[in-house]
């Protein structure tokens, strides 16, 4: 329930300086703020979902004062360029993650658009993720600006409880890191998730067992965790367009609409989840790729191309200590026909030569034609301590090893574009800046 509503007999917590007020204040006694958090439930949930603020756009704000007030999309400035996100102020003229940049432009003229600085956001994130978890071990990464937190049991190590330190948290962020997040709390991890999308940005929403079913009755279908386009127009043309349709469903309807996910879907609609909060959940993959201004098809602009994303892909790699045992070439034709090549390795590798190679590999028994994005995927992760042994028939890969460990090494001290390899620099297409 909303901020304020259904007060029980605890009171409501003001969020911006954590004092309890009693039942029925409008604002808080301490602070004047009128932003009180009142639930029945309040202090007996512990699953949180914490999501941050349009997090790309939030960050370059902060490191901009003069966009403060702007309309700011993150992503490709070029023709095919695709809207990362965008800030709340362009949200409103209707722009949206995903959209292509020129239809962005088109909703909202005055926008600024800047290219995405990863490795700043990642950065970022990470500090996050830390104060996150000085508030529980029990953290489920969903992305770089989002996780699952269990706060059950740690009333006594922070002397609040779980509510009450998150309304905590989420001023800790804004004061030391500069940006806002908001926050779901619930009995389970589904909820959670869609309580913290209700009242964006700077929210706080409940969702408790007592109204679980009610709350989710009347919310579309698609609402519910695992429900995509396929699933949903099936559900649509039987008529189960509501959660509370779906809930009520014959199983044996259900099942012969969606398979397998029936009675997971049925349950959700019945507001019981009961996955635990998994914290260090292995990642599946880690890549890298890019859409073109104009198709492309020079192979040796496009190995130019790949040779830039094996480098991100491994230093990607290289980060998190993990390498892959499989990888994997991504195209795109102009008529958006998505081709895959994968192939699996004698050993897993972090390298960005093994990577490459590969993936050019792959690229050169595929026929001759214009693509519109490429990428290169490294899967099956493991730890990399077993990663790119010697290799007794290319007795050349230790000798390109270890100089991709000297330029790592260089990059690390001097910036990723203190050295770049002669194909690269040679071959690469250089894109416009961004409009500012």
């Amino acid at each position: 329930m909303a901020e304020g509503a259904a007060k029980g007999d605890g009171g409501s917590l003001c969020r911006d300086c954590g004092r309890r007020n009693p039942p029925g204040a409008s604002r808080c006694a301490m602070c004047g703020s009128p932003r009180l958090l009142a639930h029945p439930e309040l202090d007996a949930l512990a699953i949180a979902h914490i999501d941050c603020d349009a997090f790309y756009a939030t960050i370059e704000k902060r490191d901009d004062p003069s966009l403060r007030d702007k309309p700011l999309i993150v992503g490709g400035a070029g023709r095919r360029g695709v809207v990362a996100t965008a800030c709340y102020i362009a949200r409103i003229h209707g722009v949206r993650s995903a959209m292509p940049t020129y239809k962005a432009r088109e909703l909202c003229p005055d926008a600024v658009i800047i290219r995405p600085d990863m490795e700043k956001y990642a950065a970022v994130g990470r500090q996050v993720r830390a104060m996150m978890l000085a508030l529980t071990p029990l953290v489920e990464p969903l992305s770089i600006d989002e996780a699952f937190l269990d706060l059950s049991g740690t009333e006594r190590l922070h002397g609040a409880s779980p509510a009450e330190v998150l309304a905590r948290f989420a001023r800790q962020v804004e004061r030391e890191i500069g940006i806002t997040v908001s926050v779901g709390l619930s009995y389970a991890k589904f909820l959670a998730k869609i309580a913290s999308d209700v009242n964006k940005p700077r929210g706080f929403f409940v969702i408790g067992r007592a109204e679980a079913p009610l709350f989710l009755a009347p919310k579309p279908v698609t609402i519910l965790p695992g429900i995509g386009k396929a699933a949903a127009a099936k559900l649509t043309e039987a008529g189960l367009t509501s959660v509370g349709t779906l809930a009520t469903c014959d199983p044996a309807d259900l099942f012969r609409l969606v398979g397998s996910q029936a009675m997971r879907l049925a349950r959700f609609a019945r507001g019981e989840d009961d996955r635990s909060v998994t914290p260090d959940a292995p990642r599946k993959s880690i890549g890298a790729e890019t859409t073109f201004s104009d198709d492309i098809s020079d192979p040796v602009v496009l190995s130019a191309l790949l040779r830039t994303l094996s480098e991100k892909a491994s230093r990607r790699l290289k980060a998190g200590g993990l390498a892959g045992w499989t990888v994997t070439l991504k195209l795109k034709t102009p008529d958006f026909r998505q081709v895959t090549r994968a192939r699996r390795l004698s050993d897993p590798t972090c390298l960005a030569d093994r990577i490459h190679r590969i993936a050019v590999d792959l690229l050169s028994k595929e026929p001759r034609r214009a693509y519109r994005l490429i990428g290169v995927t490294v899967s099956d992760l493991v730890d990399d301590t077993a990663a790119d042994p010697p290799d007794l028939v290319d007795t050349a890969q230790e000798k390109r090893a270890r100089a991709e460990r000297a330029m790592d090494a260089i990059r690390a001290r001097f910036g990723k574009e203190a050295v770049e390899t002669g194909l690269t620099f040679t071959h690469l297409p250089r894109e416009k800046p961004p409009r500012r």
